[in-house]
């Protein structure tokens, strides 16, 4: 991976992380088209690079974070985690299996757009505005929509989304409680694969270009997903989510079309 790629892929994934786009298809579409999709420093790099996608939702809504008293707070997220955590200790090995895959990221960013283009008018009658109203039976089961994430190409983001609107949290606290989720959720992701790669594959994390690379990209993430967030929340208040919907739809299209005439691999 060249400083370039590592920059490219920062910035797909600061982008792409908290909106209902699926971070990973992004990422794993880029490195297949740069040719590095298969590399292992590639497969950590991408959930590395969580790490400062995850700090700007921390800076961000600092208030909600700070101070580490609010307990409750805390608790559902930990509640909410919870599937995640047991589902991905279960699966690792199959997940890491579809994250090479072009063809599965395609097919889920085709049904996951669906999916955008009419839950507005699937949940019309939302009862829930404040993460104080959210119960801790509430917190779990968005816990387990997350979960379908686990599948490349559907989106975290969309998955918890749906699962919070689903559950009567208004568009934009579904939202934001999705990104409040990502941060035990991708925290723990990425501490898992670090440590892996720390125990089996040291190399990987431990030469000053890797370092460097891992360095560079969390920065870039960081930066590039503050903006996202603020846009996101802002478009989502007044637009909904139907060009989401259909971003998702046309580029999965295309995707297939691309893979099975060898264009992709």
């Amino acid at each position: 991976m060249t400083y370039i790629e590592a920059v490219i892929i920062a910035i797909i994934e600061g982008v792409t992380e908290f909106l209902p786009i699926s971070s990973t298809g992004h990422m794993i579409i880029a490195s297949s088209f740069m040719g590095i999709a298969k590399d292992d420093f590639t497969k950590l790099f991408e959930v590395a690079i969580q790490l400062g996608a995850i700090c700007s939702v921390v800076i961000l809504f600092r208030g909600k974070f700070f101070p580490l008293n609010r307990w409750h707070f805390y608790l559902k997220l930990i509640i909410a985690v919870l599937p995640a955590l047991i589902l991905g200790a279960l699966f690792s090995d199959t997940i890491d299996h579809l994250l090479e895959s072009p063809m599965v990221v395609s097919i889920t960013m085709v049904l996951g757009g669906v999916a955008l283009i009419f839950i507005d008018s699937f949940f019309k009658n939302p009862t829930i505005s404040t993460d104080e109203q959210v119960t801790n039976k509430k917190a779990f089961v968005i816990g387990f929509w997350q979960c379908v994430a686990m599948i490349p190409g559907v989106s975290r983001s969309a998955a918890s989304i749906i699962g919070g609107m689903q559950q009567g949290l208004t568009r934009k606290l579904a939202a934001e409680f999705s990104f409040f989720l990502a941060v035990p959720t991708m925290a723990a992701a990425t501490g898992y694969k670090l440590l892996k790669a720390y125990t089996e594959t040291p190399e990987l994390i431990f030469t000053r270009n890797n370092m460097i690379l891992l360095g560079l990209g969390n920065v870039v993430a960081f930066l590039v997903a503050l903006l996202a967030i603020k846009f996101f929340i802002t478009y989502l208040q007044k637009y909904g989510f139907k060009l989401f919907g259909w971003y998702r739809v046309i580029v999965g299209m295309i995707l297939i079309i691309l893979i099975l005439t060898g264009h992709l691999k």
